[in-house]
């Protein structure tokens, strides 16, 4: 059985999750260095002036190869209440926001000081939601793609800002209800938010 590897992310966009869905067994890097301007600490919503990226602050002074696991979530500023004013902005009229809120509004409200840790803990809550299978291994030791089993898929370098969209990946995401697709257009590859508000409990057929 083929094992997929993926990184860590924050509010991950729907191909992970489509990835997430087709593969039984899956490994999340717990050992890879920390990458910037990637899904590991940001998503991408739909508003009524178009998509919108919201940033997860890290804190700086950082080593840049610094070990994903050792990375702290910035609590200076007031990130975590504005990130949710602009999804209530954004998805306060879509169909199943109210029946999600209570579940998502506490990650824009406890303080998560480790990054991995506060990732892992919004993968499992969004996987209970769906609902879907939210096992996985955490490796303590990186490996390249090269050094992966033989029948492994490798989706951490795949699956990032600069490649999506994921056609090539065949886990483009179709065409499924947007609040702004009238004025927009569909929009793809959102942040998995986008479909858990808009979708509800049919989130998990369409994945």
């Amino acid at each position: 059985m083929s094992v997929a590897y993926f990184t860590t992310a924050w509010f991950a966009p729907i191909p992970y999750y489509i990835a997430l869905n087709r593969y039984k067994t899956r490994c999340i890097d717990g050992a890879e260095h920390f990458v910037k301007q990637s899904y590991r600490n940001r998503c991408v919503i739909a508003t009524a002036n178009g998509p919108m990226s919201l940033s997860l602050p890290i804190e700086s002074g950082r080593s840049p190869r610094m070990p994903i696991q050792d990375v702290r979530v910035s609590d200076h500023g007031n990130w975590q209440s504005l990130h949710w004013n602009s999804l209530l902005s954004a998805y306060r009229s879509s169909p199943f926001f109210e029946y999600y809120a209570d579940d998502i509004r506490p990650f824009f409200d406890e303080k998560k000081p480790f990054l991995f840790d506060y990732n892992e803990r919004i993968r499992r809550c969004i996987c209970a939601l769906i609902p879907l299978d939210a096992s996985a291994m955490i490796t303590d030791r990186y490996r390249s793609t090269d050094q992966l089993p033989e029948d492994s898929v490798d989706f951490r370098s795949r699956l990032n800002e600069k490649v999506l969209p994921t056609t090539q990946l065949q886990l483009t995401s179709k065409p499924y209800y947007q609040v702004f697709e009238g004025k927009f257009g569909f929009t793809p590859d959102l942040s998995i938010l986008d479909l858990l508000f808009n979708m509800g409990p049919e989130s998990i057929l369409y994945l």
